[in-house]
């Protein structure tokens, strides 16, 4: 009996030191940023919006590393290495694609939760996070089911961006009636434009339809002639909505180049990529209204308030998606039982956040996004 209480005792503190173990275990994750340097005030933002996450996540078994790689690509290497040989299998960052050139390099079993949009030549173990074409054309092709848009141009700056652009195209399967790529200078894109929209035909279309009523002897000729002085041109377009791939500036000498070439929106749709809620659009009252897709509006507002009120300054869009990111990472440790390992971004998966949902299958991340209109000056939901 005397060897049986014993036998039950030691059990007991193996199982109570295994439980305390257990809970006391800690897991790192590493964070690869520019904390030096001319990037210096956005890799402090993202730490910032990272400590912000851990704090709201309260479970003291996620810690943070975070490492500074000065926005190199030789650097990232380093201290990406550092992090695994401390037993780190899981990294945050870094922010710029150029610095994820080396990574594939390391083992394989060390992830890497890029900040980058971009999709194109992805690589095994770094994940691109960032709001992708994919996401974005997804949520446009949903608006076009709900609002009747059948034939949409697709208008892109034949710039790097368009191998991300024909991905998202293709990925998303959204159907166009046309796509044109233009030389994104912009004292030759109101020429290009003119010329793909047929203008000067409708122009001159206009100019003879005038010249056939002054010379008719119709009764109505008057009348007829003051309604064609108002118009701009004469001839019908073969799309209904306009999908420009640009932004800021860029954004708006297109669609001012389509006003001028008789296209306002008044007369086909205005579709872009996510702006962010750039500010600037708010007061370009021309060429509104205009639709895009986008992270949550109240979602983002509210995280730069929260933001300012922790450390009285300004966040941007990467912080806000680091916020997340870290958020992405416990809940799916949390699903896997704290367990790291390569195929924790595999498995098929959602996890709804402040931007919306991350949508993860196979290694590849996908957001759903909410749809805005810019109209009357006021950001504007649709879905």
């Amino acid at each position: 009996m005397k060897y049986l209480i014993k036998f039950y005792t030691v059990l007991i503190f193996l199982l109570l030191f295994s439980f305390n173990s257990y809970a006391t275990d800690k897991i790192k994750i590493g964070l690869v940023i520019p904390l030096s340097g001319e990037n210096k005030e956005l890799g402090q933002s993202v730490l910032k919006s990272v400590r912000l996450a851990v704090n709201d996540i309260n479970d003291n078994k996620i810690v943070i590393i975070p490492k500074d790689n000065h926005n190199d690509p030789d650097q990232t290497f380093n201290v990406s290495k550092e992090l695994y040989e401390e037993g780190i299998r899981i990294i945050i960052g870094p922010i710029f694609k150029k610095n994820t050139f080396k990574l594939n390099q390391l083992d394989d079993d060390l992830i890497f939760l890029s900040f980058t949009n971009k999709i194109g030549n992805p690589k095994k173990n770094i994940i691109s996070a960032g709001v992708n074409s994919i996401s974005q054309f997804k949520a446009i092709k949903k608006f076009q089911t709900l609002n009747g848009i059948e034939r949409s141009y697709l208008f892109s700056p034949n710039t790097e961006i368009v191998e991300e652009i024909k991905t998202g195209i293709k990925k998303s399967k959204i159907k166009l009636k046309d796509e044109f790529f233009y030389d994104p200078d912009p004292t030759l894109i109101t020429q290009q434009i003119e010329k793909v929209t047929r203008y000067r035909i409708r122009k001159q279309n206009l100019a003879d339809e005038i010249t056939r009523v002054e010379n008719s002897n119709d009764e109505n000729k008057e009348k007829k002639l003051f309604q064609l002085e108002k118009l701009d041109t004469i001839g019908g377009i073969n799309f209904d909505s306009v999908i420009i791939a640009d932004f800021e500036e860029d954004l708006k000498s297109v669609a001012t180049s389509l006003i001028y070439t008789d296209i306002p929106p008044t007369r086909v749709t205005y579709i872009t990529l996510n702006q962010w809620f750039d500010k600037s659009l708010i007061n370009e009252s021309m060429i509104q209204p205009i639709y895009f897709p986008s992270v949550n509006y109240e979602n983002y507002k509210n995280y730069l308030n929260k933001f300012n009120e922790n450390f009285q300054s300004n966040s941007n869009q990467i912080a806000f998606l680091s916020y997340d990111l870290t958020g992405l990472v416990y809940y799916l440790l949390f699903k896997n039982n704290f367990v790291v390992d390569n195929k924790i971004f595999y498995k098929k998966n959602s996890f709804k956040g402040k931007t919306g949902i991350f949508e993860i299958d196979k290694n590849i991340i996908t957001h759903q996004l909410n749809f805005y209109l810019i109209e009357n000056k006021e950001i504007k939901k649709i879905f």
